[in-house]
C-alpha cells in the first residue's frame, strides 16, 4: 500500500498488536484499534488522539463486535488493511491437564473472535471493491509442541480458515495467513521463560513487519506468509 490507509488492528493492548500501532502512526496511516484492557485503550486513545480511534471490544463476543463495526463503518468509514491479532495462549500444560473452561476461552477468541471481525467488515470492503485482511497464524499453527495444544489447534484452525475465505473473496480483496515470527512478548515468555529474551523486542520486529504489511495487495490471496528475516 502507498499513502495513508484507514487500518484496523484487534488486541492492540500489548504485544505485536502495541507495537504495530504506534509504527503504523507514525508513518501516517489512520489507526484503528480494540483490545479487552479498558486501562490500555484510554491509554492509547489519550496517546494518539483523534483522528486514531481505540474501543473496548471483546472480539469473541459477536454482538459486541457487531455494534464496534456499525460505528467504525458509520463513523470513520471502511478499512483498507484488518490485522487480527487478538489472540491468547493456554498455561504451559499437557493438553488433559487443561479446563474446558480455558479452551473454550482460547477457542473463542483466536478462532471465533477472528471469524466475528471479518463476518461484520469484510462485506464493507466487498463493497468498497478492495482491501487486505492478515490473520495472524504463529510457527505453531504449521509445526507444533508439547503444552500447547489448545494455541497449535487455534493456529492451525486460522490457516484452514484464511484458505476458504480466500476462495471466497472477490477479486480486488486478499486474505493471509500471517506468522510473525518468534518475538519477545508475554505470550512467548508464558513458554519459553527468560529464553524469550534472547528474541526481538515487538517494537524492534515492527519495523521490518509494517513495510512488509503495508505493501500486501490483492495478488497475496490466500498465501500463507512468514515475516521475512523472522
Amino acid at each position: 500500500m502507498s499513502g495513508s490507509r484507514i487500518i484496523l488492528i484487534t488486541g492492540v493492548s500489548r504485544g505485536l498488536g502495541r507495537a504495530l500501532v504506534e509504527g503504523f502512526a507514525s508513518r501516517g496511516h489512520h489507526l484503528i484499534g480494540c483490545a479487552r484492557s479498558e486501562a490500555s485503550i484510554t491509554e492509547l486513545q489519550e496517546q494518539h488522539g483523534e483522528p486514531h480511534y481505540f474501543s473496548v471490544v471483546d472480539v469473541s463476543d459477536d454482538a459486541a463486535v457487531f455494534n464496534y463495526a456499525k460505528e467504525v463503518l458509520s463513523e470513520i468509514g471502511t478499512p483498507d488493511l484488518i490485522i487480527n491479532g487478538a489472540a491468547i495462549i493456554n498455561r504451559n500444560a499437557p493438553l488433559w491437564e487443561i479446563s474446558a473452561v480455558e479452551i473454550d476461552d482460547i477457542l473463542s477468541i483466536n478462532i471465533a473472535g477472528t471469524a466475528n471481525v471479518i463476518r461484520h467488515f469484510t462485506p464493507a470492503m466487498i463493497k468498497k471493491g478492495n482491501g487486505v485482511i492478515v490473520n495472524f497464524s504463529s510457527g505453531w499453527g504449521r509445526s507444533t509442541s508439547p503444552d500447547v495444544a489448545p494455541y497449535c489447534a487455534t493456529k492451525w484452525a486460522i490457516e484452514g480458515l484464511n484458505q476458504a475465505l480466500a476462495q471466497e473473496l472477490p477479486n480486488g480483496l486478499a486474505t493471509v495467513a500471517f506468522n510473525p515470527g518468534v518475538i519477545d512478548t508475554d505470550m512467548l515468555r508464558s513458554c519459553y521463560g527468560s529464553e524469550a529474551g534472547n528474541y526481538d523486542t515487538p517494537e524492534v520486529w515492527a519495523q521490518t513487519a509494517i513495510p512488509f504489511l503495508e505493501n500486501l495487495t490483492a495478488s497475496d490471496n490466500g498465501k500463507t506468509i512468514t515475516c521475512p528475516g523472522y
